[in-house]
């Protein structure tokens, strides 16, 4: 086996480690939902220490879970636009255009600088599949997207580390350069922001949660500009993992407090 690439990041963009991990390690459970052969493949290939990662079952239950909702919404979206523009902002190593490419769309993974350096030493991806290394909130980002089609942006494991400030930032960059435009974006409960110690493994990272939203109502004034398509959520994604959620997702509080994934498009003119 080549040597391993060693990876030194911190903060929020160390998460995308733990998130990596939990897909491939469920992938290699009999029960999985979702095969992700990428993050299998990949994972063998990183010199880091997962033992974190591996332990946090709070953490990677709701990974799991929200892969689960995102595949299922982002893959109706690309069977209803085959041709479309995907932007995947703050992809860390998401795998997600391996189980969902049409054939014809044109991807772009999206992440800070370090990031993308590590994601080009991994993944190599050209063509179709490219890669931008440059903060979510550098409106520069929006000139390196060729267009082809509606473009969707998905934002995955992000907003929960910015402020309302700069949420607001990062789609009104979307808003003012993309004409046709669906947002799919996660969303924590407010009420996680004050008890993200919950998900060791995040916390040891010194990532903090900052924001959160439960509708695309609460987003208020930085969500001008967009209407909403609905407000959705990971139980269903919890019921697949595990069937005993299936009676905890009845519950009022349980759409309350479990991540949202808020889906919204740009007004038009």
């Amino acid at each position: 086996m080549s040597k391993k690439i060693k990876v030194n990041l911190s903060d929020t963009a160390e998460t995308m480690l733990q998130s990596f991990y939990a897909r491939a390690q469920y992938s290699l459970s009999p029960k999985h939902k979702f095969y992700d052969a990428k993050a299998v493949e990949i994972v063998k290939k990183i010199d880091y220490d997962f033992s974190k990662a591996e332990k946090d079952r709070t953490m990677s239950n709701g990974v799991l879970a929200r892969t689960i909702v995102f595949d299922e919404l982002v893959g109706d979206f690309i069977n209803h636009n085959p041709d479309c523009t995907v932007v995947n902002i703050a992809c860390g190593l998401d795998t997600r255009v391996y189980r969902l490419d049409s054939g014809k769309l044109h991807w772009y993974n999206l992440d800070l600088p370090e990031v993308i350096e590590l994601r080009n030493q991994l993944f190599g991806e050209t063509g179709r599949i490219s890669a931008i290394g440059i903060s979510a909130l550098d409106s520069s980002w929006a000139n390196k997207v060729k267009v082809q089609g509606t473009v969707l942006f998905i934002i995955e494991g992000l907003t929960m580390y910015l402020t309302a400030e700069e949420v607001g930032t990062l789609l009104r960059i979307i808003r003012d350069n993309f004409d046709r435009a669906m947002v799919m974006m996660e969303c924590i409960s407010p009420v996680w922001v004050a008890k993200q110690g919950v998900e060791k493994s995040i916390a040891k990272t010194g990532a903090k949660f900052r924001w959160g939203a439960n509708s695309f109502d609460e987003l208020d004034r930085i969500g001008n500009g967009f209407h909403k398509v609905k407000d959705d959520n990971i139980l269903r994604g919890m019921a697949a993992i595990q069937p005993a959620y299936q009676i905890f997702g009845r519950l009022p509080l349980a759409k309350k407090v479990t991540q949202k994934i808020l889906v919204f498009e740009r007004d038009t003119v």
